[in-house]
């Protein structure tokens, strides 16, 4: 009897270590499928082909409603890569554009206030493009390529086409020009030419959105363009822009106005007077002085108040630089959502939902877009063998007031007191020793982790 009693209680204990694993393995398996549901709403890692040609490409991730979830992205990410002495060809866009010159040189003109303004861009510049203004890029760099990262608004209007829409003014084949969606018969006759004339002007264009402009590659009808005198450009322009009017005769002219846009295109006799007029300049983002800065890292944030053309789009754009193993401590953004782009370096990025659970804890790299929802706390955690650098939008001009959970002048900090160490259910001494155990702020140093934690902070 005692025997088998001995070898009943040993099988109730093997059962009841059996029960145990499989809970845990279950807890962990629920909790590995909550941080993979994170990574697909808080990662924006699929990249699609808006443009592709042998001159460059635009790759974009979409905002938009996340799948299987709550939560709306306001915003997509474009990335624009143009290769050496290329033309993004004359547009407008159903989006605000905020771009940022993340490598090389550009020239970018468009509309403002009816009139044709030009800029050059360098390296860390910032620019905005209002909705429904015409522009173009080009790299004029005979040896650099171009790299733009752009947020590209969701308005009420585009989302009917699921992303962005771009409508190019100058076009053939490949892309089609809005010239070309007008009957031909009227068409013809607007602009005094046969049909058949009309058509090869319409269809000679196949090189798509970006072409080349060196004499290295096919010659094109934009380098053709170019190399025209002055007034045989006008002239050409000038019926184009007589014929769409006269196409669509009851439709008011846009406010950025295709006669002013085209009839000065690329005119170099007035290269001078559009460089000095009133529209706004650029914003180098890197020549700004830091924010906040100590050793472990700093931050740079631009709002209207300091680069007044993001009142356009609504946007403000920021840029920060961590230390090796450094932290930006836990915050909440009151304001805004936040978009970021990893330039340099690999880093974590955590984020916890409304409940007090943890959304994400994401390794990032150079590349890497992530976002995150207005109220939702989060933090990002620079890896220990180099910095971490990453740029990004909020979708609100004005000042953000981040507020930070943690660290010193905290809310910690602020809140401090008897209600507070009650929530917490410990006496006020305990709660003041926590709370002044970290001298640093905003940035925060990096600390030996203890084993339990060594998945947080192992890269």
């Amino acid at each position: 009897m005692g025997k088998r009693g001995t070898l009943l209680l040993l099988v109730l204990v093997l059962f009841s270590a059996l029960v145990a694993s499989v809970g845990a393995y279950e807890y962990e398996e629920e909790k590995s499928e909550q941080r993979t549901q994170g990574e697909k709403w808080f990662l924006l890692r699929q990249l699609h082909n808006v443009v592709k040609t042998d001159a460059g490409s635009m790759r974009m991730v979409k905002g938009g409603y996340r799948p299987d979830s709550f939560l709306h992205s306001p915003m997509h990410i474009g990335f624009i890569s143009m290769e050496p002495n290329s033309l993004f060809i004359p547009q407008y866009l159903d989006s605000d554009l905020v771009i940022f010159v993340h490598h090389g040189e550009a020239r970018v003109g468009h509309i403002y206030r009816d009139e044709l303004a030009e800029r050059s861009l360098k390296q860390g510049d910032v620019y905005t493009i209002p909705a429904g203004s015409a522009f173009y890029l080009e790299n004029r760099n005979e040896n650099q390529r171009l790299r733009i990262i752009c947020s590209i608004g969701i308005t009420s209007e585009s989302m009917g086409w699921h992303a962005f829409q771009s409508f190019f003014i100058g076009g053939g084949i490949h892309p089609a020009s809005i010239l070309a969606g007008f009957d031909h018969t009227t068409l013809s006759t607007a602009l005094n030419v046969s049909t058949a004339e009309l058509k090869t002007f319409l269809t000679r264009q196949t090189s798509g959105p970006i072409v080349h402009l060196s004499g290295s590659h096919d010659t094109n009808i934009w380098t053709n363009f170019i190399a025209q005198e002055c007034h045989k450009k006008l002239a050409h322009l000038k019926r184009i822009v007589n014929s769409a009017e006269e196409a669509s005769p009851k439709e008011e002219e846009s406010t950025w106005s295709l006669r002013k846009f085209l009839c000065t295109l690329l005119s170099r006799k007035g290269f001078v007077k559009r460089m000095n007029h009133e529209a706004p300049s650029s914003y180098n983002l890197y020549n700004r002085k830091p924010d906040f800065k100590n050793e472990y890292g700093w931050s740079k944030n631009v709002d209207e108040s300091d680069y007044s053309p993001l009142q356009i789009s609504g946007n403000g754009v920021y840029l920060v630089n961590l230390s090796s193993g450094s932290m930006m401590a836990p915050h909440v953004n009151p304001r805004a959502i936040e978009y970021g782009v990893v330039l340099k370096g690999t880093g974590r990025i955590q984020i916890v939902y409304p409940n007090g659970t943890l959304a994400m804890n994401a390794r990032v790299q150079e590349g890497d877009v992530f976002w995150v929802p207005r109220y939702f706390p989060f933090c990002q955690i620079a890896s220990t063998n180099g910095h971490f650098e990453f740029f990004g939008f909020t979708t609100s001009a004005r000042r953000n007031h981040q507020q930070f959970l943690v660290g010193k002048n905290s809310l910690m900090q602020r809140l401090r007191g008897p209600e507070f160490a009650a929530a917490f259910g410990i006496g006020e001494k305990r709660l003041k020793r926590i709370t002044n155990a970290q001298h640093e702020q905003v940035i925060l140093p990096s600390s030996s982790p203890t084993p339990g934690d060594k998945a947080i902070y192992e890269f």
